[in-house]
């Protein structure tokens, strides 16, 4: 009798995005039915940014079309211009919206410990047109809010936090979205907390959030323009989605706990990032270092023949990338060089999961 070969292991993605019961989606987008708004600051829209603004106890928040935008509308309602301090361990998008807004990035080495920017760097990097840092909470763990807010009041600089990763991340008991003069979320697919696509704008002053709401809305308010703009706005449809998806964020942050410390249990001769102490985290992400790039390639083509899809986050170290000046930053290239995200969501078995870890463990067996 002839044998069937053995079936392919199905694939394990590196994220998986979530979906609310489809039943939780529709009640929202009758919602949007009824009301005939699909667009403009519509009702769903506004109790979706009232909620997220109570949710952080920020005195401002504004919803946008994507984190990227938000990035850069954060830079223009500041006024940022000229030189901004920034870290190369990052997603493109943190240094791309630097250049998109005709201010130049100035990288500053990173912690290679927690993985965010170094501030005792960031003094000797700072020269009389340097009038911001743009920092990343990467992975979700923040950065040394206290150090970077101290070295900003002392020269007089703005401060922007990449939070992307950051939903529902506290520090020391607050959110670590009321610190520094803006924060940025993205509410892409791929986040903890999304709308498809999405992001918002939190800022501490009023003038600048003002300002914010016109840069994102053409620049007028009904029929008289106050000053350039753009359409940066949310769907009904896209808030429709996040108000679906933010009653499961709680439970998503525990399931993704639970993997993410068996992975820290099991897993062999890896360096994981620090997260600070009164920290709240929410495991966006699970990355981890290998002691060189050749054994992280070698782990990454075992996984990869197990059908296992992990991801080179982040990479390359922006500071190599082609149309910025280049600089040394050996501590984050040597993190991009040696770091890759496993598989982390909720809908992860745990026998998906043991798979993971024996083919970590083992290079080669996939």
């Amino acid at each position: 009798m002839k044998k069937t070969a053995p079936s392919a292991q199905e694939p394990i993605y590196v994220t998986r995005s979530f979906l609310p019961p489809r039943e939780e989606y529709l009640h929202w987008l009758d919602k949007a039915y009824s009301s005939h708004v699909l667009t403009n600051n519509g009702p769903i829209h506004r109790e979706l940014e009232e909620t997220l603004r109570a949710r952080f106890e920020v005195p401002h928040l504004k919803l946008m079309a994507n984190g990227t935008l938000a990035l850069q509308l954060a830079i223009r309602a500041l006024g940022v211009k000229g030189k901004v301090i920034t870290t190369p361990f990052s997603y493109v998008a943190t240094t791309s919206a630097i250049l998109w807004e005709g201010c130049t990035p100035v990288f500053v080495d990173i912690d290679p410990e927690t993985c965010c920017i170094d501030p005792n760097l960031i003094e000797a990097a700072i020269t009389p047109d340097v009038t911001a840092i743009l920092a990343t909470h990467v992975y979700g763990i923040p950065c040394d809010v206290e150090a970077i807010d101290a070295i900003a009041k002392k020269h007089g600089l703005k401060v922007i936090y990449d939070a992307a990763h950051a939903f529902d991340v506290q520090y020391k008991g607050r959110s670590i979205l009321q610190w520094g003069d803006a924060s940025t979320l993205s509410f892409h697919a791929t986040k903890l907390f999304h709308t498809v696509e999405g992001g918002a704008v939190v800022l501490q002053n009023e003038d600048a959030d003002h300002r914010l709401r016109l840069l994102r809305s053409f620049g007028h308010i009904g029929d008289e323009h106050f000053s350039l703009g753009m359409n940066a706005k949310m769907s009904e449809v896209h808030a429709a989605m996040g108000m679906a998806v933010l009653p499961h964020v709680g439970g998503m942050i525990e399931k993704r706990a639970m993997i993410s410390n068996r992975y820290d249990t099991a897993l062999q001769q890896v360096i994981r990032p620090r997260i600070p102490p009164s920290t709240r985290y929410n495991y966006a992400y699970h990355p981890v270092a290998l002691r060189n790039g050749t054994e992280r390639s070698k782990v990454s083509e075992t996984l990869s023949n197990g059908n296992v899809h992990v991801r080179r986050y982040f990479f390359p170290s922006l500071n190599t990338l082609p149309y910025v000046k280049k600089v040394s930053m050996p501590n984050s290239e040597s993190m991009a060089d040696r770091t890759i995200c496993l598989p982390l969501y909720p809908s992860l078995s745990d026998v998906e999961t043991e798979r993971i870890i024996d083919l970590f463990n083992h290079p080669h067996k996939g």
